[in-house]
């Protein structure tokens, strides 16, 4: 936090909405769902391409604001399983961008103390962004600081069936029954190591999952806005961060201000008064 105080200009709204903020209470995981690239670029009649390369600029300070505010992990949905239906020279230029800002970003991720890795698919992506993708791994992986994970042929429901097959060859070579509990089912998951998200940030209004992270997310607070990929700034991920500090997280249990069934029952009062 103190680093992101350090770098805001005092006269600034990032610097007074990071003063609000409770550094005890952010996030250690943030899952971004980075929607509206093609629009952004429809409403400026440019090819939907351009959005993409508007959004790296996105992705570079969002990452650079983590950094700073001290968040443990980061995971960016950049590509899922049914990307593979929009036009080919469009994937082709993902590809392409992807390979462009690892080339570019490196040192700077290595100077954040970043480290890079990738969930999903991999090996159905070309050669050459795997071979960049497994340099900037490789590159990165003693870094201490922010997990950056970046979501690539990915698919919640894909990740789920793979982990059971996984869990199911395991039962075969050992020859033990399986019986799964949820440790063991999560240990198999692309994000094994990483606590759940605690927020879920979606971009562009949209209001629904799109297949991220089905398992992990089943706690995550979500923050939506209306704002495309390419226009989100460290000020809205700062104030999707004080909307989440005002959230009440119960995990479906009881806060101090609500009373049990069982004493409402007591007391003569209905459960279900709204009295």
């Amino acid at each position: 936090m103190q680093k992101f105080l350090e770098w805001a200009a005092p006269d600034s709204r990032e610097f007074r909405l990071a003063r609000q903020l409770d550094p005890a209470k952010l996030p250690g995981h943030i899952a971004v769902i980075m929607d509206g690239n093609g629009r952004w670029a429809k409403r400026r009649a440019l090819p939907r391409v351009a959005g993409h390369r508007a959004g790296v600029q996105s992705v570079r300070e969002i990452i650079e604001s983590c950094c700073r505010l001290g968040i443990e992990a980061l995971t960016l949905y950049a590509f899922s399983v049914e990307n593979w239906k929009r036009p080919k020279f469009e994937i082709e230029t993902l590809w392409r961008l992807l390979s462009h800002y690892l080339h570019v970003e490196l040192p700077e991720l290595k100077a954040n103390n970043v480290r890079f890795q990738t969930i999903g698919r991999i090996e159905a992506l070309p050669q050459k962004t795997r071979d960049d993708i497994d340099y900037a791994i490789v590159e990165t992986a003693a870094n201490t600081g922010l997990r950056l994970n970046v979501a690539l042929n990915y698919s919640g429901r894909t990740e789920i069936v793979d982990a059971v097959n996984s869990l199911l060859r395991r039962s075969r070579r050992t020859g033990a029954p399986l019986e799964i509990d949820e440790q063991m089912f999560s240990d198999q998951l692309c994000t094994a190591g990483l606590p759940n998200p605690d927020l879920l940030i979606r971009t562009s209004g949209e209001v629904r999952i799109s297949n991220f992270l089905l398992w992990q997310i089943a706690y995550s607070e979500i923050w939506v806005t209306e704002k495309y990929w390419p226009d989100f700034r460290p000020v809205d991920l700062l104030e999707s961060l004080l909307d989440f500090q005002k959230r009440d997280r119960r995990y479906g249990g009881l806060n101090g201000r609500e009373t049990p069934r069982a004493e409402l029952a007591a007391a003569g009062t209905p459960p279900y008064s709204h009295e």
